[in-house]
């Protein structure tokens, strides 16, 4: 018998509280996003994480723990090799990752795969490096209007983008040129996690803006994930943000994009209101996309003092059959060296209105647990060989 009607699973993109114990083989020793943040704000004001155990769980300078956290809070570590967004989330819902997905943040692409994309679209490459969207059009839109030229690129993450003027190129063009990137990328030697189509409009430098029309072409789950089986369970999956990209659809009745962080937790709010029975899982990018990578980590905390005002508007929302769990899925340190996603253990914060106890979880191994505790309460089996076990047993 299920104890909860909905149940909303939020990521925070990137929320690491402290160095995982393998931490050092990644080059990640000593990385603690949300302490380093915390250290470096004049004043930090998240008053409703605070409350569900933030605080508790991980000491901070400048935010008072609650007296009284109310839900449980623990922190998790990753099973899983890596340190990125799609094995965070995929072990979240079962999935045990062993080979970490490739990136080519340091070197760009091998030679060989640049010249077979060309080769197969017919077009000359130019970027080939590490860099972000608004950088590289300002470098090279210009060139590639009047030349047709693809602009490829990278980032921290395992991904391969392409930009295409819309107006000069068409979707249809650069959609195709993407599509044979992911042919190719599914070679092990160049694997990544996902093609992206980066349309943009505009004629000149400091005018180029990238349109929504943005194409994921994601790799599959390895395997069933928690996701496919509420799925095939009869029960609603929804997604917010990233979700259905990072599963490429996998185990999603509905699917909602996000414009940023903020919007996200406003569709999780206008969510709150209708009447459905599953998951809502909902990814929030901006933490790692704006701030992490770009090592802002006054800008990371100011988002996370946005986030923590629309939570104030969440809670009340939440009915007495509903559980939110708040997590994330890897670190990224904003005053560590590189840009890179540092390995890191996460936070879970679980609260439910008709939870009477409340208090710190033992640390637990997997981010499994997440999906392991939905797959329990909804009564579905888990997939053959998903990891994690319910967390249910240890609130009471």
């Amino acid at each position: 018998m299920q104890q909860y009607k909905r149940i909303f699973v939020i990521v925070i993109d990137s929320l690491g509280i402290g160095a995982m114990p393998d931490a050092a083989k990644y080059g990640d020793a000593g990385t603690d996003t949300l302490g380093h943040i915390d250290a470096r704000m004049e004043s930090f004001a998240i008053p409703h994480l605070a409350s569900l155990g933030l605080a508790s769980l991980h000491p901070l300078s400048h935010v008072k723990a609650a007296d009284r956290p109310f839900g449980y809070f623990g922190r998790l570590l990753e099973a899983s090799t890596g340190k990125d967004t799609m094995t965070g989330h995929w072990e979240m819902m079962g999935l045990h990752i062993t080979k970490p997905f490739q990136t080519f943040t340091d070197t760009g692409f091998p030679p060989e795969l640049i010249q077979e994309l060309s080769r197969r679209t017919g077009r000359k490459i130019v970027g080939n490096k590490a860099a972000s969207g608004t950088e590289i059009l300002d470098e090279l839109g210009e060139h590639q209007i009047a030349t047709g030229d693809l602009i490829v690129y990278t980032s921290a993450d395992s991904v391969l983008q392409i930009c295409g003027s819309e107006e000069t190129m068409g979707l249809e063009e650069l959609y195709r040129c993407c599509e044979i990137a992911r042919e190719l990328t599914m070679r092990d030697e160049w694997k990544v996690g996902r093609v992206i189509a980066r349309p943009y409009v505009g004629r000149k430098k400091g005018e180029f803006v990238r349109t929504a029309n943005r194409h994921d072409y994601a790799l599959k789950p390895y395997g069933k994930t928690v996701l496919n089986a509420l799925q095939e369970g009869g029960f609603d999956v929804i997604s917010v943000g990233k979700i259905r990209d990072i599963f490429d659809g996998e185990g999603i009745t509905e699917s909602h994009k996000s414009k940023s962080s903020v919007h996200g937790m406003e569709q999780t709010i206008e969510l709150a209101d209708r009447d459905f029975t599953g998951l809502c899982f909902v990814n929030l990018v901006d933490f790692d996309a704006l701030w992490g990578h770009r090592r802002d980590p006054i800008g990371y905390g100011k988002e996370l003092e946005r986030f923590d005002e629309k939570l104030g508007l969440l809670l009340p929302k939440l009915k007495e059959d509903d559980l939110l769990m708040i997590t994330a899925d890897h670190g990224n340190d904003p005053t560590h060296t590189g840009t890179d996603h540092t390995r890191e253990t996460v936070p879970l914060l679980a609260w439910s209105p008709s939870m009477e106890g409340s208090g710190r979880m033992r640390d637990h191994d997997t981010f499994g647990v997440i999906g392991a505790t939905a797959a329990f309460n909804f009564g579905v089996p888990m997939p053959e060989g998903a990891i994690g076990s319910p967390l249910q047993p240890e609130w009471k």
